[in-house]
């Protein structure tokens, strides 16, 4: 069975830290669901993080600004990492 672990909440509260150190911890790996992180060159103001220190993640810097990306396509590409 997949476990799949959510951590939401306010801009700029650490959650991708947080995510980092529990993926540290339980051998996991992150899928971010910020609407801003999937986008290529959006690193300021996003909190995109910089290196994740070799854990294994998905939907960052995945379409260019100027493309398209819907809901769907964030299902289809999450459902994929998951």
């Amino acid at each position: 069975m997949i476990k799949i672990l959510i951590i939401c909440g306010p801009t700029a509260t650490g959650k991708t830290d947080l995510a980092a150190a529990l993926a540290r911890q339980l051998n996991g790996e992150i899928i971010s669901a910020d609407s801003r992180q999937v986008y290529k060159g959006m690193d300021i103001g996003t909190g995109k993080p910089k290196e994740l220190g070799g854990i294994p993640h998905y939907l960052f810097d995945v379409v260019n600004p100027d493309e398209d990306f819907t809901v769907a396509h964030f299902k289809e590409r999450a459902l994929e990492a998951i």
